[in-house]
């Protein structure tokens, strides 16, 4: 069975104001595995596990049709009420139930979602879905992460480890899957053609207010918020004043860099 974590309407409005898209060394890798497949169709992708949307506008500048899927409500209301290029659509709908055609996509992916659903299910939905030399993109931001500000970059990193390992201790089981870097998923991919890229390194600028709102759009923050939410509003609000003191600065706007690891898992359907 899929699991359910991102469904409450003030935890979408969190995933949408604070979660990144993919970024740019994740998004080279995918493009050029497509270039390396030499596909040729680019009617149709299906980014499944969309959440608010964010992966789903950067395929629409390589497709003429994209569909983003998500099994939670709230996502797919935050994704329609934002900003969103017109190719772009959205439906709600388990990944393991997708509404589409046998062999009529050109290429399948979730960013940051494999993990949460019904892996043999699913992948009976990416042998059914792709088009022969049609592609699948299966990728999450790792635990690894790291800070960087002037010479304070070791300190910080200490600190988002700390803070990281505490909210964690919440996470759900299927947490393991990214801990592992997604060899599971690896593994059940139903296509001979496949690999697997575990370290793709991205440097994403923001400012401490979205650091900590980032943190908090994590689904075992958001768990911990539910049963202890004096707890939970503390930690962040501690973290963000030992930040801030590292850093030697006052202002929640001041710009710092989060380098995250990510792991990729692509395939190509040959027939």
């Amino acid at each position: 069975m899929a699991t359910r974590l991102f469904e409450g309407r003030d935890h979408a409005a969190v995933y949408q104001r604070y979660r990144f898209s993919p970024q740019e060394n994740l998004q080279r890798v995918i493009v050029s595995y497509l270039e390396k497949k030499k596909v040729n169709s680019f009617h149709l992708a299906v980014d499944v596990g969309c959440g608010t949307g964010q992966s789903s506008h950067l395929l629409a500048k390589h497709f003429e049709k994209v569909v983003g899927t998500d099994i939670s409500k709230a996502q797919i209301e935050e994704a329609k009420q934002a900003t969103h290029p017109p190719n772009v659509s959205y439906l709600v709908c388990p990944a393991e139930e997708l509404p589409f055609e046998d062999r009529s996509v050109d290429l399948l992916t979730a960013f940051t979602a494999a993990h949460w659903f019904d892996i043999p299910r699913f992948m009976n939905e990416v042998d059914r879905l792709l088009k022969p030399s049609g592609c699948v993109a299966l990728s999450t931001s790792t635990l690894d992460m790291r800070l960087h500000y002037k010479d304070r970059s070791e300190k910080l990193t200490g600190i988002i480890k700390e803070i990281k390992d505490q909210i964690f201790t919440y996470a759900h089981e299927k947490v393991k899957r990214v801990a592992n870097d997604y060899k599971e998923i690896f593994d059940s991919l139903p296509l001979q053609d496949k690999e697997r890229i575990t370290d793709i390194l991205d440097h994403v600028p923001m400012s401490v207010a979205d650091l900590m709102g980032y943190i908090q759009s994590f689904s075992p923050y958001q768990i911990f918020l539910k049963a202890q939410p004096d707890a939970a509003k503390s930690l962040v609000q501690n973290a963000e004043q030992r930040i801030l003191e590292t850093m030697g600065v006052s202002s929640r706007d001041t710009q710092l860099e989060l380098v995250t690891r990510q792991v990729c898992v692509l395939g190509y359907k040959s027939s």
